[in-house]
Formats: C-alpha cells, structure tokens, sequence
C-alpha cells in the first residue's frame, strides 16, 4: 500500500479532497493511505505561531524550518520515504513524475503557505515540484493534485485499460470520445465510431489524437517516436490546418 503523509496547515482542504470520488474508493480498498499533519502542532511557540518577518527584509511572512522538520522526524520511516515539496520555484510536475512515484511505498509532502518557507527546508527533502507556472495562495491544492495524479496509477485504483488511453502517456493527447445520444442538436458522432470496422475506428483516434496533439501542444510532438503510418497522418493534418 502506498502512503502519502501531508504536511499542512489546513488539514481540511486535504481532508475533503481524499474523502470522495475515486481516492476515496482507494483509501476504503487500501491501495493508498493518507496521513494528515498540522504542523503548527509542532511550533514551539506559545502562540503557536509557525512563521515570521524574513532576515533581510522582504514582503510577507516565511514559514519557519523548525516545526516542519519537528513533523517530518515524528513521522516513521520519514529517513527513507520520497519528501516533495510544493513550491512555484519548483520543477513542473508531470506525468513521468506521477509514474515514478507512484512505485514509491512511502511519500511526503510538504505544503508551502505564506511567503514561503525558509530555504533550509531544502536540506530535508527530495523534490521540489510545482504544477505550473503561476502563484497559488498555498500548498493544498497542489499537494492534492500530485496526490491524485500518483495514486490513478497504481494498480487496482482505475483500470489498467484507462491508463494505457490517457493523455500524456504516450506524449500525445487522447483523441476525442463520444457517447449517447448518437446526435444532439445536429453535433453528430463521426460514423467511423458506431461502423464496427475495428482497423478504422483505431486509425480514426490515432489520427485524431496527433491532430489534437497538434493544434493544442505541438512541443510534445518532438517527444513521440512516429511510425511511417503517423508521419503521413501528420503530413495530412498540417497540409489540412494550412489551408
């Protein structure tokens, strides 16, 4: 069973996040486990309070090293289990990330708030990630988002099928997918889809997946190793889009 512990100082944003859907399915299955840790239980503060004004001046308030590592050491088996930290200055986290740890047994993360965290955190951790280029108010969001983004692939979560047809998996973006009704407001499903031709329906999402991969992230396309078949797909589809 793969366990996430998350540092934060609002366990009810993780909380909610973890207690539906499809994490909630696998925490009831236990093919995952979420611990959840305020650390401001760990501010030797009488106040407790856990972040101060930074040394050098600058705007807003740090996050001080001291209470998180308090956290971290509380926590068994913390020497060897993954410690990510969700920081803006981060690397971006992706999809090559998420299958790596997702053969982990043991991961922590840590959530930024404030300002930031005094710098010396970095001493204590693998991984300093980020899940895009903006600013958020907090750690949470992102911290619920890798928590997500892991869990879908380990085995017995979601079936193994979906995971072979998502985005990303293989650098392209999954091509578009219909259901009923067969036609809704004159948007019909292309007939390729309900002709039982199995050879064409396969050519058909291929197609449609590079063509998307295309027109949305063409950067990923340098990542994909094409067949002779997708490189004249591809040919057709810039031919196309240029007209």
């Amino acid at each position: 069973m793969l366990t996430f512990d998350v540092l934060t100082l609002f366990p009810e944003m993780i909380e909610g996040f973890i207690n539906s859907s499809i994490l909630k399915k696998a925490i009831d299955k236990e093919l995952i486990k979420v611990n959840i840790i305020n650390f401001r239980d760990f501010s030797t503060n009488k106040h407790h309070t856990v972040d101060d004004y930074a040394y050098g001046g600058g705007a807003g308030m740090l996050i001080s090293v001291e209470p998180i590592v308090a956290a971290l050491k509380s926590i068994n088996g913390y020497q060897n289990a993954k410690k990510i930290l969700t920081s803006a200055s981060g690397s971006i986290w992706n999809e090559t990330k998420a299958l790596n740890y997702s053969k982990e047994e043991h991961i922590i993360i840590i959530c930024g708030h404030y300002e930031g965290i005094d710098a010396r955190i970095l001493n204590y951790i693998d991984d300093e990630v980020s899940i895009g280029d903006y600013v958020l108010t907090g750690g949470e969001l992102p911290a619920g988002i890798i928590i997500d983004s892991i869990s879908r692939l380990v085995k017995g979560v979601i079936s193994d099928d979906s995971i072979i047809h998502e985005s990303y998996n293989d650098n392209l973006l999954e091509y578009p997918q219909y259901t009923h009704p067969q036609e809704f407001e004159g948007l019909v499903v292309p007939d390729v889809l309900i002709s039982g031709h199995h050879a064409n329906i396969e050519k058909f999402k291929r197609y449609e997946s590079l063509k998307k991969t295309y027109l949305v992230r063409p950067d990923l396309l340098k990542k994909v190793v094409l067949s002779d078949n997708d490189k004249k797909m591809l040919e057709e589809i810039i031919k196309n889009e240029k007209k």
